[in-house]
């Protein structure tokens, strides 16, 4: 009998250690789609921090929330990013890895904690994808993000060929 996991089986499993499980994509806002593929490569449109068609964060981090409440927004928009991947690839089995994620956190004047904020995502990343969560990235402070969100992420993935 074989007992290896599909890499699939094995992202559901570390998602579920941390409490987690996969969402229905959120669909977009407006007129674009979710997730673009240009060769082997997929871009991820700007993924919120939703839940059930809600921000569930909402204003700037440093002003009307915390640094850990900015990580949890960042770390529910990875898991948004993951959604969109696996609806995407059908699976996780095709990901090759995460090439770069840009993350834009609604900040309060004078409040540069940033990079922790974004750590919330990467670590979800790190954690649930192993090896092919590694990932050049960039983060932005704008006073204010669509629909009031504390982080919105954009991320582009490479694929493998089937």
């Amino acid at each position: 009998m074989n007992n290896t996991i599909s890499y699939d089986a094995l992202v559901h499993q570390r998602l579920a250690a941390r409490g987690l499980a996969l969402p229905t994509p959120p669909r977009p806002l407006g007129r674009y789609t979710a997730v673009s593929q240009a060769g082997d490569l997929l871009f991820i449109s700007g993924q919120l921090p939703l839940a059930d068609g809600k921000i569930v964060w909402q204003g700037q981090v440093g002003r009307e929330l915390s640094t850990e409440e900015g990580r949890h927004a960042a770390e529910l928009a990875a898991l948004n990013v993951l959604a969109q991947i696996h609806a995407h690839l059908g699976g996780f089995e095709r990901l090759d890895h995460i090439v770069r994620l840009e993350g834009n956190v609604a900040s309060a004047e004078g409040w540069f904690q940033q990079p922790a904020v974004i750590d919330g995502a990467s670590e979800l990343f790190a954690d649930v994808l192993g090896d092919k969560a590694g990932h050049a990235r960039t983060i932005s402070s704008p006073s204010q993000l669509t629909a009031n969100a504390a982080v919105i992420l954009v991320v582009i993935a490479q694929m493998r060929a089937e």
